[in-house]
């Protein structure tokens, strides 16, 4: 009688030590799925024109820049980044779906104490780079950015901005993708983007705030096509695409 319990207690420990083992093993397995599918997902960029970009995280945040053109503000948002106080750029009352986390860093924020600073987020690092130097922007009143998203995708977005001091030391930051304000009028024209281009030497470089009627976008197609630097990668208003190193 003794020796059949015995047995019994031992065959139920091992069903529940073989439960455990099993369960561990889910998670574990759950665990790397999830690891797998952030490691598989892309940093995703949309841009609605003028300045107006959204970027997507592999981890699913969203981050939007420079608020103003386009209608792809419906995403809750985890990160707001303005460059300048132009209302072209500001119009951060477009995004009213919100991460309770959500927060805004503005050109304020990014030259706190006249210095260019920079942010850790976990999904992105975001660090603020010089832009102005025209009768229209001043340097202490405008930031670009640049953003290191987890998949090691590096992106340049020049703000508002006319070639500045720090543009040959960007070289050194391997960018992968560069955008260069070229309207001509408030800011460089397509040949100094251009030049800024070759200077900062990004492995793509974008055109955008090329001016444009004051519409949904405020982009001029043509005027994109003119831009005549290396390695030029054209994005219409309206289209997202998937970045890659």
């Amino acid at each position: 009688m003794k020796t059949t319990r015995l047995f019994s207690t031992l065959f139920l420990l091992s069903l529940l030590s073989a439960f455990a083992v099993a369960g561990a093993s889910g998670r574990d397995n759950d665990e790397q799925n999830k690891e797998n599918q952030m490691q598989s997902a892309q940093t995703k960029l949309l841009y609605m024109g003028q300045a107006s970009v959204r970027f997507t995280t592999p981890e699913g945040k969203v981050i939007y820049v420079d608020p103003f053109a386009g209608d792809g503000y419906a995403p809750a948002a985890d990160l707001i980044l303005v460059t300048h106080g132009h209302f072209d750029h500001n119009d951060v009352d477009k995004i009213k779906n919100r991460n309770p986390d959500c927060q805004t860093i503005t050109w304020k924020e990014a030259l706190k104490g006249g210095k260019l600073q920079s942010f850790k987020f976990g999904y992105v690092d975001v660090e603020a780079v010089e832009a102005g130097y025209n009768k229209n922007h001043n340097v202490k009143e405008c930031v670009g950015y640049i953003l290191t998203f987890s998949d090691g995708v590096k992106v340049y977005l020049s703000g508002d901005t006319s070639k500045t001091k720090q543009m040959p030391f960007l070289a050194e930051k391997k960018i992968d993708y560069a955008f260069y304000c070229c309207d001509g009028t408030y800011n460089m024209d397509l040949d100094e983007a251009a030049e800024c281009a070759k200077i900062v030497g990004a492995k793509h470089n974008i055109p955008y705030h090329v001016g444009g009627k004051r519409g949904p976008t405020a982009f001029d197609r043509q005027r994109a096509e003119k831009f005549n630097a290396p390695n030029r990668l054209i994005v219409d208003a309206g289209e997202e695409i998937e970045l890659t190193k």
